[in-house]
């Protein structure tokens, strides 16, 4: 049976497989080109596999043709569900949506007097100069006001006008919107009102009723409406393409990723938990590698053909509870993962004075000029023209037929008339491989800054972390990056191409419930918090699916672990900070100050605590992939060859550089650069003063030499 991890991307879906049936390895092993295939202990093989998200003459959905091309079913035939025992996968359909807004049309409900308040928002101006301010569209169509309220001691000031209501939303559902969102005041912590309401929208017809009291059961009017109106914007957008994959793999047992970095069932994957769906995974298989191969102080880094997502780890995943997304305020634990607009396919621009990178991408179609559809410069052409990517070494999917090679031609035409052009302009006259070098410097520098953003600015030192370096484009620029943040180890794993995808298979199911607190930190306040705790903790436990046994019995899960933090602030401030929940308020209060010291450099000893809100997280353990060891085969004295040797452009020259093959690598061989590493998936470059080394777990390891 499969098991099968997918991470649908915004330029490549990536698919890793995990099975025991040698059949299909076999007929696998005539198309080595396009299948990576990987002996695991136990008579168990990995399958690495990538094809393009969007091919619309190909097929209709991604991850279902590439579980197609690995069976060796035609587009066709249907998958037998006995074939495929799970499916684990991210996704970044509610992102496009919410990012090109095209989310389901949807109506507010909030109470009467607050028509504009979710509008207004907090008044706070990121550009703070900026004499026309231009505010994000709103999610919502329309707005109905509810003559209701209660006061913040639950007091019933204004009953519910059930019979307006209920005209207004007739009204609302006549012009086609099926989705609302119900945003009360108070409603988080007298629910009262919306449960009545949503009552009501059921009984009217409407699809998708996002309550907040269950969105997001937190203070706070705004955070807590914004958040509910994004998921009823995104929801119903999820669920067609939930049911659209479910319905190709009946009887199989479907997962998704969240944006927290927990596993959840298709049928509880809701629209605020998906936002980060896709890089949560890319997280968990950086941390949980780094973690086998030794390393516990980790910045990850994943850069793909539209985006690079980085992060910081330091024993525990960082969370925060507030984010901004695409001009949308959200207020769901999700993955602290700084994201910009920087991948292999970001397109390259000469404006007449400077060179600019992005943010606009070239995605995967018409994708960038070397992949024949006649696309624009982009980073990857860049490495193309500066001889780090050479098409001999790439996966030959391109074309009318999807079979030709990238085209390097085009590229060298593009950037010659580029370099003309800037001498045009500005009489400076720079060869295109030196244009394309510039180009490249950039895009270094806005990754290395997104990267000082969650480490150095927050009073990491980030010369003792090793980087853990992903996706497909990863490795090409890796050791540039390090150079410019003073880091001297990176970390590879063999599956670095595809690592969103083989995270999805060694994350865990994972079930976050949190309440409002708001009240002094004192020790009378424990029994109170520990009460809540035992009620978030059942809530939490209801969400997760109960693992079957062998039988088709209904089994709990073996390992389990629970987690239970609060959110701290001092009295009057509104910066809050996440510890670990004790039942002593010393200790808590003293990591409060550990960590506040830390980030922000003072501490107030006069001031209250607040607790702000509780969390409770239950955790269940998944079965993980095994990782093979590899044994030395060659004689120690005897260094790898290389297949070939090509010319690099670095460092502001050409250099003769060899070329070797990832599998041809053994433990204790050492590479110094400048050199090339093919692999089936990605490409890795060893800059000038760098080494690479191979371990017995096959993890590669870049280390400066000098």
């Amino acid at each position: 049976m499969l098991k099968v991890f997918a991470d649908r991307g915004g330029t490549f879906t990536d698919i890793v497989a995990v099975t025991d049936n040698q059949a299909i390895i076999d007929k696998l092993s005539e198309h080595q080109e396009r299948f990576l295939i990987v002996p695991l202990p136990n008579q168990q093989w990995i399958i690495v596999y990538k094809l393009l998200s969007e091919n619309p003459e190909q097929y209709q959905d991604a991850v279902i043709q590439g579980i197609r091309d690995i069976i060796g079913l035609n587009r066709h035939q249907s998958i037998p569900p006995e074939a495929i025992e799970v499916v684990k996968m991210g996704t970044t359909v509610a992102t496009n949506a919410l990012l090109e807004r095209h989310g389901d049309r949807v109506v507010l409900l909030i109470t009467k007097g607050f028509k504009d308040a979710l509008r207004i928002g907090y008044q706070n101006r990121p550009h703070i100069f900026a004499r026309h301010i231009i505010l994000p569209t709103m999610l919502y169509e329309q707005v109905i006001e509810v003559d209701e309220r209660y006061d913040a001691n639950g007091n019933e000031l204004t009953p519910i006008n059930i019979e307006q209501v209920k005209k207004d939303l007739q009204t609302v559902y006549n012009t086609g919107i099926r989705s609302c969102a119900i945003v009360f005041m108070h409603g988080d912590r007298y629910p009262d009102h919306e449960q009545q309401i949503a009552q009501l929208t059921q009984e009217i017809g409407f699809t998708q009723i996002s309550v907040s009291h269950q969105v997001s059961p937190l203070m706070k009017l705004v955070s807590r409406g914004d958040t509910t109106v994004v998921d009823a914007y995104l929801t119903p957008i999820l669920r067609r393409y939930v049911n659209q994959v479910a319905s190709q793999l009946p009887g199989v047992r479907l997962m998704f990723m969240k944006s927290d970095g927990g596993l959840t069932d298709a049928q509880q994957f809701q629209g605020k938990d998906s936002i980060l769906s896709g890089p949560a995974g890319g997280i968990v298989g950086a941390v949980q590698t780094s973690k086998r191969a030794g390393f516990d102080l980790v910045i990850t880094f994943d850069m793909g053909g539209t985006s690079t997502d980085v992060a910081h780890f330091k024993g525990e995943y960082e969370r925060q509870l507030e984010s901004e997304i695409a001009g949308a305020r959200m207020r769901v634990p999700v993955l602290a993962i700084n994201t910009i607009a920087a991948g292999g396919g970001s397109i390259l621009f000469f404006d007449g004075s400077s060179y600019r990178v992005g943010p606009e991408s070239a995605g995967s179609n018409p994708g960038p000029a070397c992949y024949r559809r006649g696309g624009p410069l982009a980073v990857t052409d860049a490495n193309v023209m500066l001889g780090k990517i050479h098409p001999q070494y790439f996966p030959s999917v391109f074309g009318a037929d999807g079979n030709l090679p990238l085209d390097k031609d085009i590229v060298v035409d593009k950037f010659t008339q580029l370099a003309q052009d800037i001498k045009n302009t500005t009489t400076d006259t720079r060869t295109p491989e030196q244009v394309a070098a510039g180009f490249i410097a950039i895009a270094v520098e806005n990754m290395a800054n997104a990267i000082k953003k969650i480490s150095l600015q927050r009073g990491y030192d980030v010369t003792q972390y090793v980087l853990c370096c992903f996706g497909g484009a990863g490795g090409q620029v890796a050791c540039l990056i390090a150079d410019t943040l003073g880091m001297k180890k990176i970390f590879l794993h063999p599956y670095a191409g595809v690592l969103s995808a083989y995270g999805m298979g060694l994350a865990d199911v994972r079930a976050i419930r949190e309440s409002g607190v708001e009240q002094p930190l004192t020790q009378a306040l424990i029994p109170q918090l520990q009460q809540l705790m035992q009620i978030l903790e059942t809530q939490a436990r209801n969400e997760l699916p109960l693992s079957t046994d062998s039988t088709g019995g209904m089994a709990a899960s073996t390992a389990e672990e629970i987690v239970r933090k609060l959110n701290l602030k001092y009295e009057g401030t509104n910066s809050i900070l996440t510890i670990n929940f004790a039942s002593d308020v010393a200790v808590m209060r003293q990591e409060f100050e550990v960590e506040h010291k830390s980030r922000y450099g003072f501490i107030q000893i006069e001031k209250t605590l607040i607790v702000e809100s509780a969390s409770v997280e239950v955790i269940q353990k998944m079965d993980t992939p095994e990782e093979p060891l590899i044994t030395r085969t060659r004689p120690n004295n005897q260094p790898p060859a290389s297949v070939e040797i090509v010319q690099m452009f670095t460092a502001d020259q050409w250099h003769d550089t060899p070329v070797y093959r990832r599998e041809d690598l053994q433990p204790e061989d050492h590479i110094n650069g400048p050199a090339i590493i093919v692999e089936k998936i990605s490409t890795i470059v060893v800059e000038p003063e760098w080494q690479a080394s191979l371990t017995e777990r096959n993890h590669l390891v870049l280390q400066r030499v000098n």
